[in-house]
């Protein structure tokens, strides 16, 4: 009989030591939780490359099904072309400066998705999803095991049309606002990405009018920031990053959510 039990209570704790060495999640305050959230510059195309797949003891990443696990490029699944992003140097830059501290990086961006899907009930037919929906699902699910700290925007090409770029104003205060409130955090910091600037493929007036209301909502609106990409560079297809400039852009996420951290 105590044999028996013995054998139990090695079981017990071997199955919990090998649960907490498969997770390795920290204490909850030291959990930092990040969403990253918009369309396929945020998603990521870069080339995928030796650097894509080293591992940082305290940078995770939320999988498809849910599960934490180190974070490589891709980090998003959105569609098959994801690549390497911005989001893993930005949680690099993060631990960093702060050594006591774990970066969990939940992907929720999808290619192609304009503002318009970014609503309760949006469906975007691209990546047969619902963006916003699945992004609060995504991020409360990791709230479960740490603290969000910020959500991180890159979006807006999609919405570059006569017919829609004059709205966008509108429509991504009211985004920000209904983020907070969905998921409890009234002064969340929302950090807004600037789109692609490449001579190969110059900005007409819709893109301007898009520009300039990130520009301004980042003005307006409490812990906003807006992050620049002067001086970045695209792949041949002219619309997305390169894998280089995708990681610095970001480093300069990171260096725009410190110094709203300020």
């Amino acid at each position: 009989m105590k044999k028996a039990l013995w054998l139990c209570l090695l079981l017990f704790v071997s199955s919990n030591m090998l649960f907490s060495a498969e997770t390795n999640l920290p204490e909850k305050q030291n959990f930092h939780i990040f969403l990253l959230a918009g369309q396929s510059n945020m998603a990521g195309r870069g080339n995928v490359d030796s650097l894509s797949k080293q591992i940082h003891p305290r940078v995770l990443m939320l999988t498809k099904d849910n599960k934490w696990v180190p974070a490589v490029d891709p980090i998003h699944y959105d569609k098959s072309a994801a690549g390497v992003g911005p989001g893993k140097s930005f949680a690099l830059a993060l631990v960093e400066q702060d050594t006591s501290i774990v970066i969990g990086l939940v992907p929720a961006a999808c290619g192609g998705s304009p503002i318009d899907t970014w609503q309760p009930g949006g469906y975007h037919d691209q990546t047969k999803s619902n963006p916003y929906d699945d992004a609060i699902k995504r991020a409360r699910f990791a709230m479960l095991d740490g603290y969000l700290e910020g959500i991180l925007w890159h979006q807006g090409e999609s919405d570059c049309e006569p017919f829609l770029a004059g709205s966008y104003k509108t429509k991504l205060i009211s985004l920000i606002s209904r983020f907070r409130t969905d998921l409890g955090y009234p002064e969340l910091p929302f950090l807004i990405g600037q789109m692609g600037q490449f001579e190969s493929n110059p900005w007409d007036d819709y893109k301007k009018t898009v520009n300039q209301a990130h520009i301004d909502v980042a003005k307006t609106v409490e812990n906003a920031a807006f992050v620049k990409s002067d001086g970045l560079s695209c792949r041949s297809d002219n619309v997305h990053f390169n894998t280089q400039s995708a990681r610095e852009l970001g480093k300069r996420y990171a260096k725009a959510y410190l110094n709203l951290k300020k």
